[in-house]
């Protein structure tokens, strides 16, 4: 789906990310790790064409991303930043609904199968019962549930996800990357996003890519990822493993 050929960023004539390839594989999900500044976020304001590359192309389905136009961009591709716009005064539904505007317009009427498809995704997330509560008023988790079911009523092939467990207690980041493992497996869905804890980015990850000083230094899978060497590499520290008792993952700590 997405595929970046030598891709290079720069703020004010100093490099961001060096040029870089790399190939998103469909249908999987795909964790960019590293440390603050390393040059994650750049990199997701790219593929989410917040960003436009210094050199290089960034390509959705074979295609430029800054050819195509708003509409057609929207429809294979749904973005969620890592501060989301304050949504004060607006209910689950009306959020949900916001999804919904790609396939219609700023003028375009909802009709049944729009307010269905909007009650299926708030039903995905497990927020019927709040669907007429405010945002403002649910928990943290609660919130970005909303947020991923406005996602998914866009209907998009691709969910772009910036830091989305980043405000969240331990709990509730695992139930939100739970939930977003199980709407890839159950829809297809294609996920690409930034994550700090290592030990969850393993878990819920097919593929994990690191970044250091604006550089991928290491991608694979999160068996080969998951040795000393690599995280060494990747955080500039020390860090054993050991293998869970019952699965047998790997999980990183500091000794």
């Amino acid at each position: 789906m997405y595929q970046l050929i030598d891709v290079a960023f720069d703020v004010e004539g100093k490099r961001i990310l060096h040029p870089t390839s790399l190939a998103f594989e469909t249908g999987k999900i795909t964790t960019l790790l590293g440390h603050n500044g390393c040059g994650k976020s750049t990199l997701m304001k790219l593929l989410s064409r917040q960003n436009v590359p210094a050199s290089g192309q960034v390509l959705l389905n074979h295609q430029p991303v800054q050819q195509l136009d708003s509409k057609a961009f929207a429809l294979n591709v749904a973005y969620l930043p890592q501060h989301p716009p304050i949504t004060d005064g607006v209910t689950v539904r009306e959020l949900v609904c916001f999804g919904r505007y790609p396939w219609k317009g700023a003028f375009g009427r909802y009709n049944r199968e729009d307010y269905d498809l909007v009650d299926e995704a708030i039903e995905r997330v497990g927020l019927t019962p709040f669907a007429n509560r405010f945002v403002a008023t649910l928990s943290g988790g609660e919130r970005q549930r909303a947020w991923v079911a406005m996602l998914l009523a866009q209907q998009s092939q691709c969910i772009l996800l910036d830091e989305p467990t980043s405000a969240l207690d331990v709990a509730h980041q695992y139930e939100l990357l739970h939930l977003i493992r199980e709407l890839n497996e159950s829809l297809g869905l294609t996920v690409i996003m930034v994550l700090h804890d290592v030990n969850m980015a393993a878990k819920f990850s097919d593929h994990l890519i690191a970044l250091h000083s604006g550089k991928v230094i290491a991608q694979g899978t999160p068996e080969l990822m998951m040795t000393p060497e690599v995280l060494k590499n990747i955080y500039g520290m020390e860090l054993a493993l050991f293998a869970h008792p019952q699965t047998g993952q790997p999980i990183s700590y500091i000794p």
